[in-house]
């Protein structure tokens, strides 16, 4: 059966038949060593520049605009872009140290003088001493004294939101590295 269907398939009809013996006969399965195929590997959908400056030119919110902006521009998963903090940002390096990231592991990523730009101005409205992306609960001029950082619910409905209203029709809009732009 390999050969001529899916893996899914197959797999289906097996957990059928495992059903069937194990709770309409009521008799023992016996396993049944399959070789499973590789898996394989589909290419995701790219968010082009266009449509990423389209994103970050939607979106109202300067936190979250700024926010998009890094991910995109580092190449990062929203977990690790939430937990960044001004002093993972080594400029004169031009650099920025990523902490436990995928993996549990951390990593260094380029930083490009844009980023570097944005980031800095948008530190200067804000200007909490540890958090990158501080939460809004108590607006902007209150960032300063958050504990937290941007909630991940509210990054996440935000850019969908911001998406649809675009028109982007990806399934999964990524960032040329492969980063998901829309998280899930």
């Amino acid at each position: 059966m390999l050969e001529s269907h899916s893996w899914s398939a197959v797999k289906l009809d097996l957990y059928g038949l495992k059903f069937y013996y194990t709770y309409v006969l009521h008799k023992p399965w016996t396993h049944i060593d399959l070789i499973k195929p590789p898996k394989a590997q589909r290419l995701p959908d790219i968010v082009t520049i266009e449509q990423a400056q389209q994103v970050f030119m939607t979106t109202l919110m300067l936190s979250y605009q700024v926010f998009f902006f890094t991910l995109y521009s580092l190449g990062l998963r929203l977990g690790e872009g939430l937990r960044l903090q001004v002093g993972d940002i080594d400029a004169l390096r031009q650099r920025v140290h990523i902490r436990d990231a995928k993996g549990n592991k951390d990593r260094l990523v380029p930083l490009p003088d844009a980023t570097l730009t944005v980031l800095r101005r948008f530190w200067s409205v804000h200007r909490h001493p540890v958090l990158l992306f501080p939460n809004r609960h108590g607006g902007l001029k209150a960032s300063h004294r958050a504990k937290t950082p941007l909630d991940r619910g509210g990054v996440q409905s935000t850019l969908h939101k911001v998406v649809a209203e675009c028109g982007i029709k990806k399934t999964s809009p990524r960032t040329a590295s492969g980063t998901v732009l829309l998280p899930t």
